[in-house]
């Protein structure tokens, strides 16, 4: 029970790693709010949990909107009186080039994939900051080190996403606030099913040298390390979990 007591909020926790991460922290014994645009959604990661003998509440929110990021925090506090860690893992991945999308595109992709990390520390540090420290975790994504041809606005967010991280680290240390970065390659969720089989597999045996599918679960158990009082001197890196895509520039 490596959470025992710890009261954690995920964001775009209805399906995929978002999912997963919230049913791992609550079997460690975590309080957890589901967070998501959804509340169908959220409310089917809770209805897991308290099958499994779990604690948590599901919120409705877009994390792109300041007030439903206060109110999310709120209601999470009125219903469990502190909050120990929050991980943005709310995002979407448009692809396009600059001369393709539109400034709608971007802004939406820049909003919910980066803007929304800044919203929810500004108004959860200082909680943090009242009760003595907190972990803040944030899924940049391998798109955040390296670019992606035909993925402008997403590779922007994410590497946007990753020097917050360090900011935040930087910034709120002396706070015992911890902040780190999670970043999945190909992960099989929601999110990639519109990859078709064929790509999928060209694309993984070209640049992945570990061979399988990385699955939601693998990247919620380093988000349960990095939630965890193990990692209480972690902050302010990039954590990779690709099969070893980013070790190289290709492998085929």
């Amino acid at each position: 029970m490596r959470l025992k007591d710890k009261v954690l909020l995920v964001t775009g926790g209805g399906s995929g790693i978002g999912a997963a991460t919230c049913i791992a922290y609550a079997n460690e014994g975590a309080r957890v709010a589901v967070v998501n645009r959804t509340l169908s959604k959220a409310e089917a990661v809770v209805q897991t949990i308290h099958e499994n003998g779990g604690t948590a509440i599901a919120i409705q929110a877009d994390v792109a909107q300041s007030a439903d990021v206060q109110r999310m925090i709120t209601i999470t506090i009125e219903q469990f009186e502190r909050i120990d860690g929050v991980y943005n893992n709310a995002g979407i991945s448009p692809s396009g080039r600059v001369t393709d999308i539109t400034e709608a595109e971007w802004d939406e992709c820049l909003n919910i994939d980066l803007k929304a990390i800044f919203l929810c520390a500004k108004f959860v540090i200082p909680h943090m900051q009242a009760q003595g420290g907190g972990v803040i975790l944030n899924t940049a994504g391998t798109f955040g080190i390296r670019a992606a041809k035909n993925k402008a606005a997403y590779s922007t967010a994410k590497a946007g996403a990753i020097n917050l991280t360090r900011s935040i680290a930087l910034d709120y240390a002396e706070d015992n606030i911890r902040c780190n970065a999670i970043c999945p390659g190909f992960v099989v969720t929601p999110l990639t099913e519109g990859f078709d089989t064929a790509g999928r597999d060209e694309f993984l045996d070209q640049y992945q040298p570990l061979r399988g599918l990385i699955q939601a679960d693998e990247v919620a158990e380093m988000a349960v390390y990095l939630a965890s009082d193990a990692a209480k001197m972690v902050t302010g890196q990039a954590f990779v979990i690709d099969g070893g895509q980013q070790a190289g520039l290709f492998v085929g």
